[in-house]
């Protein structure tokens, strides 16, 4: 069943708003299976209840909720992955055709943050606006600015306003209000004020809201079509979502490592893959246990020294690298490290994939999976792509982790390879070959390569949308594609960026996520025979979890 989601928010969190968020429910429950979510709201919050005795999709109290307003205003970063997290869960519990997203209330702790939080929600959870403002002590001017100025912010967290309601009009106001928003290009409806406080206030809202808002036009409103924004949010609990619907084995060489452990941890208590963690078991549950983990005991461990698993792969090992004259002690010796035994387990097929790095070097972890895992058919390189996860989608960057000086050849390798990883994670792949000529406007060697590397491209994936050479604002920018670039279809919408070399790729990559905010995920090591996926020294809890997830979907 498809799911229709709408967001009602409002820069003053009351004053009518209430009014709004029961009539829309009430109307959408007349003709679909309806829930309520209410992303940050007290624990005695009574209107919830009100809520969601009016909806019909089955869903509690406990289901409904997301965060109480404290962890909002403290940890808005962390809450809004664990709001994405109990939406999700709602929508697969109650399969809804739609879903109401009520906004935070007001407060007695003002916190000047708040509206452009409910926005950024909006954005993660996928759904268009409608957004709420009252008119009491304002001129009909100064309600239309302020419908304005939040509309911007809304958009801004990649959301869209399909519908405006001016609330706590009196009886001389709606239409100076309707003269002023004449031309606005959504619908907007004034409704009376409503004392929730008193005792008939339901009765009241209900006969307010059907004397003044079309139940059909609000409908059409809120079905209109969205161009749902991917926030870093909604992209990171949908890799966990996908990873969870056909569970994979994973690999984590790295057992004694807090942040490996706290990661693993994550993934098994929510059932999103199974574990295999290389170490000894009591020492690694010993310190999960120090840690406050309480799902660590569900994964699998390996011991390196448990004759049981290395003598046949000490013999598979031997096999493989035959040609090298690996002898037995060699392999015995090889094996004692971590990633080399971690991966030949992939190659065992004990696991499906591995993820490495958090103490070791790309180095480690590439080396062992070139040597045993190899290059997938027709397939001459192994390159490093990170998905950025911006504002409001998400774009790959490639190389950054692997190759130094790519010939043209293997720069198109590179972006073939980058455009099937977007393809992977549900982004139609549109490339741009980075340099610092776009289209011929400026020469030497290094451009001529990027040229002859889209070439390349173009003989080798006819159907895949390229351009290059092109500079980075003229791939990013519309507008200065517009410029730079006229009338390619491509420059200004590339969002699988392909940089020149691997000095450019990192340094752009970590330049990127450190003055935007963006999310970097990765790398993802594309080329390879069986997925293993490298992780920085710097990597974060969040950022082994998205690893795990990502290489768990490359193994489906």
């Amino acid at each position: 069943m498809s799911l229709t989601s709408i967001t009602i928010i409002s820069p003053e969190a009351a004053n009518g708003r209430n009014v709004v968020a029961l009539g829309v429910v009430k109307t959408l429950a007349t003709i679909g299976r309806t829930g309520v979510f209410r992303p940050s709201v007290c624990r005695k919050d009574a209107f919830t209840d009100v809520l969601i005795g009016a909806a019909n999709a089955g869903l509690n109290r406990d289901q409904c909720v997301g965060v109480c307003p404290k962890r909002a205003r403290e940890d808005k970063n962390g809450s809004r992955a664990d709001i994405v997290a109990a939406y999700t869960h709602a929508v697969e519990t109650a399969d809804p055709e739609f879903m109401v997203i009520v906004g935070t209330d007001r407060s007695s702790v003002n916190d000047p943050a708040m509206f452009a939080f409910n926005a950024d929600v909006a954005a993660d959870l996928q759904s268009p606006v409608l957004l709420s403002v009252c008119t009491i002590n304002r001129t009909p001017s100064q309600v239309r600015d302020t419908v304005e100025a939040s509309a911007r912010v809304i958009e801004e967290s990649g959301s869209k306003v399909v519908g405006v309601f001016i609330t706590g009009c009196d009886d001389t106001q709606p239409q100076p209000l309707r003269g002023c928003f004449a031309d606005y290009p959504v619908p907007v409806w004034t409704l009376p004020a409503v004392d929730f406080d008193e005792d008939d206030a339901i009765a009241k809202a209900d006969k307010a809201f059907a004397a003044n808002v079309d139940a059909d036009e609000l409908i059409k409103a809120i079905k209109t079509p969205f161009d749902a924004p991917t926030t870093p949010y909604a992209f990171q609990y949908g890799l966990l979502g996908k990873a969870k619907s056909d569970k994979k084995t994973i690999v984590l060489p790295e057992g004694t490592e807090d942040r490996i452990i706290r990661a693993a941890d994550y993934l098994l208590e929510r059932d999103i893959v199974n574990l295999i963690i290389v170490g000894d078991k009591q020492s690694i549950l010993a310190r999960g246990e120090e840690l406050g983990l309480e799902s660590l005991c569900k994964a699998q461990f390996q011991a390196k020294d448990d004759e049981a698993v290395l003598t046949p792969m000490v013999a598979k090992l031997c096999e493989l690298r035959a040609k090298k004259g690996m002898t037995e002690e060699q392999a015995r010796k090889q094996l004692a490290d971590e990633s080399y035994f971690g991966t030949m387990l992939v190659v065992m097929g004990k696991a499906d994939g591995l993820v490495s790095g958090s103490i070791n070097s790309t180095a480690n972890t590439v080396r062992p999976a070139l040597q045993v895992i190899k290059t997938k058919p027709g397939t001459s390189l192994v390159s490093g792509a990170f998905l950025m996860c911006f504002r409001d989608h998400v774009a790959v960057f490639a190389d950054c982790a692997i190759n130094l000086n790519p010939n043209a050849e293997q720069l198109a390798e590179i972006a073939i390879q980058s455009a099937e990883t977007a393809k992977a994670f549900g982004i139609d792949p549109r490339v741009g070959m980075l340099s610092y000529s776009t289209l011929g406007s400026g020469k030497g060697p290094d451009v001529e390569l990027v040229e002859k590397a889209t070439s390349i491209v173009r003989e080798k994936a006819p159907d895949l949308a390229v351009v290059g050479s092109i500079q980075f604002d003229a791939a990013w920018s519309p507008t200065v594609a517009a410029t730079k670039a006229k009338g390619d279809p491509v420059a200004g919408h590339v969002n699988v960026f392909v940089f020149p070399d691997l000095c450019a790729g990192n340094i752009a990559y970590k330049a990127v996520q450190r003055s935007s905010g963006a999310v970097a995920v990765g790398p993802v090591l594309q080329g390879l025979n069986r997925p293993v996926n490298d992780l920085s020294r710097g990597a974060t809890v969040p950022d082994i979890i998205n690893t795990v997830a990502l290489t768990a979907i490359e193994a489906q």
